[in-house]
């Protein structure tokens, strides 16, 4: 048994974190093998990698900075040419392989490799190429990573389909299908005569990413529903985008279907209470995951978080407006923080009563009155030391890295205030201190 077989069987008896395995411990440019003819590259993004007579397959291909480290990790062991690069889906973490390859080839006088993917995916690198701005800063705060910049060039497919697909290379027999899920151009892979299933980020060792605060929809009911039919394939191998290999028909099994549950009583509490009339704050407040869940070594909320796939749900079936008339036109938020902070006889009381709430264990409340207490006071360093401070008991707190990306980046902004700097330096401190691993 290999080091990754051992370390995933560690995992499952949650004698492990996997948050060791996204770091690339066990890369270090060698290939697993998981199966035969199938052999993985472990990394923040996995890629698998299937051998054959007339070339190499690759499932992912890895980001921009790994590129050169999978190419020679594959050298390692054949010098075969790469046929097709399959992407589960066009995140940036998937989709940054090839070019090596593709150098390689040009070089030696061998065809160009074949990139094959969902339809959807070409409007995705259109949509990221338009939006290359936001999505430096949502990243960039989501992650932890100032000085990370969204690229603007990609490899487009040769290749599309709609539904499903077959691709035979030499003896490999692979079957994709189309799955609506974490994204709208998700591909998972089946190789029927191996039992082996590829699901991309369909599953990631961690609770589903549903419900990302600053990105585009998810869809969670489609989502449970694709995980309920691949587990009826009865999968002897589930190989995931991110996190470490699952081993066994019943253990592959069970990850897939707890998965789905956790999706479906999300998506089913949510819509019981828009049945009944109740406004997104109740909704809110009032849904709760399976505990049960939460605990599966495989569906902890450490990067997404059950609660934020109330708000995806909630904008598909409600949309935009959280039932607040309020909100509907809503003021300026500094003129509403301003207002508040006179009435509540200036900024300072509403701070002061911050650190009052989040010493009383009451994190929520005192986030609103910090973020009130900035707002009314945007360059006030007294203010905003006290905001900071609120913010990173908050971000010290989170279990989620999405909830600390943001909480940390408000640390930053209020960081700058008080040292009369930039918060993009005040990132780059916290990323030296805490660095997240994260590859783009």
């Amino acid at each position: 048994m290999s080091s990754i077989h051992e370390f995933a069987e560690r995992c499952w008896n949650g004698e492990a974190s996997t948050l060791h395995h996204l770091g690339g411990e066990q890369r270090a440019a060698e290939l697993h093998r998981m199966a035969d003819g199938v052999w993985m590259w472990p990394g923040f993004g996995n890629v698998y990698v299937f051998p054959t007579e007339r070339g190499i397959v690759l499932f992912d291909t890895g980001s921009r900075t790994t590129a050169s480290e999978l190419h020679a990790a594959v050298r390692r062991y054949w010098s075969l040419p790469l046929h097709t690069a399959i992407y589960s889906h066009g995140h940036v973490d998937h989709v940054f392989g090839t070019e090596p390859f593709e150098r390689e080839a040009a070089d030696n006088g061998d065809p160009a490799p074949t990139v094959l993917a969902h339809e959807a995916i070409t409007a995705r690198f259109h949509r990221y190429r338009r939006s290359a701005g936001y999505n430096t800063v949502v990243n960039r705060r989501q992650f932890r990573a100032p000085e990370l910049n969204w690229p603007t060039d990609y490899r487009y497919p040769d290749v599309t389909y709609r539904d499903s697909t077959e691709l035979r290379v030499g003896e490999l027999d692979m079957r994709l299908y189309h799955v609506l899920g974490e994204t709208d151009d998700h591909t998972v892979a089946w190789l029927p005569e191996r039992e082996v299933l590829c699901v991309g980020d369909l599953f990631i060792w961690a609770s589903p990413n549903a419900g990302n605060p600053q990105k585009p929809q998810r869809h969670p009911l489609e989502w449970a529903q694709g995980l309920r039919w691949m587990a009826e394939l009865e999968p002897r191998l589930l190989l995931p985008g991110h996190g470490v290999p699952i081993e066994g028909h019943q253990r592959v099994r069970q990850a897939l279907t707890d998965t789905a549950e956790l999706l479906e009583s999300l998506h089913d509490q949510v819509l019981e209470l828009m049945n009944t009339g109740a406004c997104f704050d109740e909704v809110l407040h009032r849904v709760s995951p399976p505990e049960h869940l939460l605990w599966k070594p495989y569906l902890r909320p450490i990067y997404d978080e059950p609660e934020f796939v109330v708000h995806a749900l909630w904008q598909r079936y409600g949309g935009w407006w959280d039932g607040d008339p309020s909100r509907l036109k809503p003021a300026p938020r500094p003129e509403l923080a301003a207002e508040l902070a006179a009435l509540a006889g200036g900024a300072e009381r509403l701070v002061t009563r911050a650190r009052e709430l989040g010493a009383a264990e009451q994190p929520r409340l005192a986030a609103h009155l910090a973020q009130l207490a900035g707002d009314a006071a945007p360059h006030d360093p007294a203010i905003h030391r006290q905001r900071m401070r609120v913010f990173r008991e908050l971000e010290r707190e989170a279990g989620s890295t999405m909830a600390r990306g943001i909480y940390g980046w408000a640390v930053a902004e209020s960081e700058a205030v008080v040292e009369g700097g930039d918060a993009m330096r005040a990132l780059e401190r916290a990323a030296r201190q805490h660095p997240t691993g994260i590859e783009l």
